[in-house]
């Protein structure tokens, strides 16, 4: 079943399996969950960091036919009882750091029929919940398992996801749907600038929680890469195990690279650094960072995609054209959202539903058509109807489509800017921000105007000397260069050390208009 039997799956500094260990631990998994009761269609959750026991959960649950919840473990605790009891979880796997969350209301939680529980550091973990099994034992007293021969089209995993109102939903993914999303995921890596081959060596910093961490668990098996889980999320660690570990290739937020590159001892880590290859996504990649990372001898290439698209619909590969432009040019394509995957049917739409141009310029809504689609919100045929209208699921996300078909989003939906009655693109904006001297990260909001109805407001946290008097007359100055229209110029600049983040990494621009609507200027 597995072709490559001899790669390596490491979990921090802490345990280390070749493929064949890997493959007879969760099949010993799976043979202690069925032991225990887990059947054909359970929801069985799971509530951990990045380790090798949720990567091993990974392949037992869906292999066995039951359903992997990878429940969101950022969420705050009312909405991590609401997904669970939403998912109808019977079954829970959990680290011990999350016991405290349960535990303090252990008693809303009566339709969980078991509860197995693990620790990095101790046998046997202590705790008031009832049915508990140790996972460890679960393994280690159980024979392999006999997986039976599933139809492509059962459901294999459910998680949730947020939007900017109302609560959590659901959305679902079949076996059928992760493999293709895995198979295409696998065939682009080994194009320009990538050139991944088989000794590079992975880690993702997505979270597993976080739609199946962009298939990378799933798609290293595929390509028989070394895989390397980093657990909870801490730079330092990061950083060392890229350095111990060899890692050459990651996914991540914008976010997280920047906290990689600005860490305060990242300077001892550059020759570790210099070849590592970096695929973002989440939300656009900032020319300012791409050329941050340039620096550390970093590729970074851009992608595109959805919690209810399983996620990736677009990569920023090179077609042959870009391949022969100069390499300064290149950086604009590289950073873009990139082009369709295989079997991705991608389009840029107006209000009507029509094609819009492909000038590069052109604004309209992306709608997609896909195999690996979510086909519905869990129980909300309302949202259903909304999200799959016409036939093709609307993104929210607003593009234009240049002549070579690379994608470049502009903003979401929810958050472009309409001022006197015209969209200032938030994300082109704050692309343009990022390359001012002395800027960090950067947010652009709009705020309530009399008159234009919104205008921008730019969050900026600093990495060097700049201040609002420095950014806007950088400003000033792409305007008169024809890089940014000079209405879309900000009218002031909000300093902060650090920015609110969502549940996922990425800036929090409900938090930050918040702030604006209680009265904070610039």
């Amino acid at each position: 079943m597995w072709d490559h039997p001899d790669q390596e799956i490491v979990y921090r500094e802490l345990r280390r399996y070749r493929l064949a260990q890997f493959y007879d631990r969760v099949s010993r998994l799976a043979s202690g969950l069925s032991k225990i009761g887990v059947r054909m269609g359970d929801r069985v959750a799971v509530l951990d960091w990045d380790t090798d026991r949720y990567m091993e959960a990974y392949y037992a649950i869906p292999m066995m036919g039951a359903v992997l919840h990878t429940v969101n473990i950022r969420y705050p605790q009312d909405l991590i009882f609401y997904t669970m009891q939403h998912a109808e979880d019977s079954f829970v796997i959990l680290s011990e750091e999350f016991l405290p969350v349960i535990e303090r209301t252990s008693n809303l939680f009566s339709f969980v029929r078991g509860w197995i529980v693990h620790s990095d550091t101790k046998k046997e973990v202590k705790t008031s919940l009832p049915n508990v099994y140790q996972y460890e034992d679960l393994v280690s007293h159980s024979e392999p398992y006999e997986f039976p021969d599933l139809s492509e089209n059962t459901t294999a995993t459910i998680f949730y996801t947020s939007g900017t109102t109302g609560l959590p939903k659901g959305v679902t993914f079949t076996h059928r749907q992760l493999v293709l999303q895995a198979m295409a995921n696998s065939l682009v890596g080994n194009r320009n600038p990538l050139h991944l081959n088989e000794d590079d060596v992975y880690m993702s910093l997505v979270p597993m929680f976080h739609v199946h961490s962009w298939t990378m668990p799933y798609f290293v098996v595929i390509s028989g890469n070394k895989y390397v889980l980093p657990g909870r999320f801490d730079v330092k660690r990061v950083l060392d195990l890229i350095k111990n570990e060899g890692v050459t290739y990651s996914f991540m937020v914008p976010s997280i690279l920047y906290m990689i590159l600005t860490h305060p001892e990242v300077d001892q880590y550059r020759d570790y650094l210099r070849g590592w290859k970096v695929s973002v996504g989440g939300s656009a990649l900032p020319k300012g960072l791409a050329e941050m990372a340039s620096k550390f001898g970093i590729t970074t290439i851009g992608g595109y995609g959805l919690s209810e698209t399983c996620p990736v619909l677009t990569v920023a590969t090179y077609t042959r054209s870009v391949k022969a432009m100069r390499e300064e040019e290149q950086i604009e394509y590289r950073i873009s959202t990139g082009i369709p995957l295989p079997l991705v049917n991608l389009r840029v739409v107006d209000s009507n539903g029509k094609d819009v141009k492909r000038d590069g310029k052109t604004i309209g809504e992306i709608v997609v058509r896909a195999p690996w689609l979510t086909k519905e919100y869990y129980k909300d045929p309302e949202k259903t109807q909304a999200l799959w209208r016409d036939g093709w699921l609307h993104t929210g996300d607003l593009a234009t489509i240049d002549t070579m078909g690379y994608l470049h989003i502009v903003d979401r939906e929810k958050d472009a800017i309409k001022s006197g009655g015209e969209f200032i693109p938030s994300l082109l904006l704050e692309d343009i921000i990022s390359l001012a001297p002395g800027v960090g990260e950067v947010a652009v909001v709009g705020k309530h105007d009399e008159k234009w109805g919104e205008r921008p407001v730019a969050f900026v946290t600093k990495k060097g000397d700049v201040t609002e008097k420095s950014i806007l007359e950088f400003l000033e100055k792409q305007a008169s260069a024809g890089r940014i229209q000079k209405w879309w110029i900000p009218d002031s600049i909000v300093f902060v050390d650090s920015m609110p983040r969502t549940s996922t990494n990425k800036i929090d621009k409900k938090e930050l208009r918040k702030v604006l609507e209680a009265g904070v200027r610039g």
